[in-house]
């Protein structure tokens, strides 16, 4: 994982604008992107950090807190009142307003004008800019299904952009990424080099996570395209394809403005904890005695116990002392070591349980079981647990890796749940909703869905509602997205 140093300048206002923006709303981001009309003003090298810190944003932000609380990682706290609505499944589409933005005009159509770039001597950027709009729009379609996709950046040239299918998107993602890899074969005379917050222009690593991310949507649309992704992954390994070894993240800084943008929100709300440990995921790791608990989650003063309250029941426990989420992962309001938790927009364990499940399909190459033990292992480690991991696989029940395919897939979905708490919640769910796994998932106490439903999307921003004509009408948040067929 690299760490970011923000002693460049431009980096800094990067991320104070963009985080500026995720708390406030303000609709200013660069002057570089005040008329997308004009590329000649949009340098590859000033646009590149506004893309990544824009995506960290919103992944790190308000799709990790609606992925933390409908993945059951964290629920509202009794005492306050900021999050009720996600609890209890009862989300307005103005909440959507802020993230649509975000991912539209600061990610997506940044990227968009570097790629569109006529400045000479940059198509290591424009293959960056290529693989961040297909984990964009990975994101985005994830998250609300049919979305804007060919017209949607045209700038002033279409302010009415078409809605395209979640089968339309996905093909256009694999796309993107290949384009990518293209654009990447061949190092440049002028670096990327300090200007990626995230690799610093290193384009080994940057091939390693266009291929991860292709992995992954492969394995997103298998259950309802079993054919494409088989081949498609089969594809991947033919070429030798090399994966992620490290996490993927921006890890931020004290300094106001940079900090991770989850817990810069919480001290815009005056350092309020709201949210708190779920009864769903801590009662799991008890069951499994995971000591990776206490680094996700603060213990109670004097106490070895991690205290939580079962999924959306806040009205009853008004009195009740309840842990919330540690500083690791960004969560704890009052603790100002938030401030440096990392974004991780992939992580090394994911990549481990993502080859594990492709070779355990029969679609890729390698050991199942020892890149199942590899993603375990690598999440122990990450989280300073790496003394208790051997034991953990030989007695942890949820750690066996026995039975059929499916059997297998439930350990490996269910491992990578562990691993992902409080750092990757927008992706855990989403994993649980392709898969069903893991299966202890209960209906939150506050919800207003009605006997047995749960969300399975998010609802569509009302910007577009109010402003395309092309809006495709509202659709209620149980309604499954494409590829969640099971």
């Amino acid at each position: 994982m690299k760490t970011i140093n923000f002693k460049n300048a431009k980096k800094l206002l990067v991320l104070a604008l963009v985080g500026t923006l995720g708390l406030t709303g303000c609709n200013k981001f660069l002057d570089v992107n005040e008329n997308p009309n004009n590329p000649e003003t949009a340098t590859p090298s000033l646009l590149l950090p506004t893309v990544e810190a824009a995506i960290s944003q919103v992944v790190g932000n308000s799709f990790q807190v609606y992925g933390n609380i409908w993945g059951q990682y964290w629920t509202q706290n009794p005492t306050s009142s900021q999050y009720r609505s996600i609890d209890r499944y009862q989300v307005l589409n103005t909440a959507m307003d802020r993230s649509w933005l975000i991912l539209y005009r600061s990610a997506l159509n940044n990227a968009e004008l570097i790629i569109n770039s006529n400045e000479a001597a940059n198509d290591n950027y424009k293959g960056i800019a290529y693989l961040l709009k297909a984990y964009t729009f990975q994101v985005a379609t994830d998250a609300f299904g049919d979305i804007p996709l060919s017209d949607a950046l045209k700038a002033n040239g279409n302010l009415n952009p078409k809605y395209e299918a979640q089968e339309v998107v996905y093909d256009s993602i694999f796309n993107y990424i290949d384009k990518g890899l293209a654009l990447l074969a061949t190092q440049q005379a002028i670096p990327v080099s300090s200007q990626d917050m995230i690799f610093n222009g290193d384009l080994d690593k940057w091939k390693a996570f266009a291929n991860t991310l292709k992995l992954r949507a492969y394995l997103r649309i298998s259950n309802v395209d079993a054919n494409k992704a088989a081949a498609g992954i089969k594809a991947l390994y033919a070429k030798n394809a090399v994966f992620l070894d490290e996490d993927v993240s921006i890890t931020y800084t004290t300094t106001g403005g940079n900090e991770n943008p989850f817990y810069n929100e919480m001290v815009g709300l005056g350092k309020t904890q709201n949210v708190v440990a779920s009864g769903t995921v801590v009662q799991a790791f008890v069951k499994n005695n995971d000591p990776r608990r206490f680094s996700f989650y603060n213990k109670l003063s004097g106490q070895d116990t991690i205290a939580f309250i079962l999924q959306g029941d806040f009205n009853d426990n008004s009195a009740k002392l309840v842990s919330s989420p540690s500083a690791l992962v960004g969560g704890r309001a009052v603790d100002p070591t938030s401030a440096t938790a990392p974004v991780k927009l992939f992580s090394a364990a994911e990549s481990k349980f993502l080859q594990a499940e492709a070779v355990v399909k029969g679609w890729g190459t390698g050991d199942a079981k020892a890149l199942f033990e590899s993603g375990i292992t690598t999440s122990f480690t990450a989280t300073g647990n790496a003394s208790d991991v051997a034991k953990y696989i030989a007695e942890a029940p949820d750690a066996k890796f026995t039975g059929d395919v499916e059997a297998k897939v439930k350990a490996i979905i269910t491992q990578k749940y562990y691993a992902m708490c409080g750092f990757q919640g927008f992706e855990s769910w989403t994993e649980w909703r392709r898969t069903g796994y893991p299966t202890f998932f209960t209906t939150s106490i506050a919800s207003t869905l009605g006997a047995g439903r749960m969300p399975l999307r998010m609802p569509y921003a009302n910007s577009e509602a109010t402003s395309n004509t092309n809006y495709p009408g509202n659709i209620v948040i149980y309604t499954p997205v494409w590829w969640d067929v099971k």
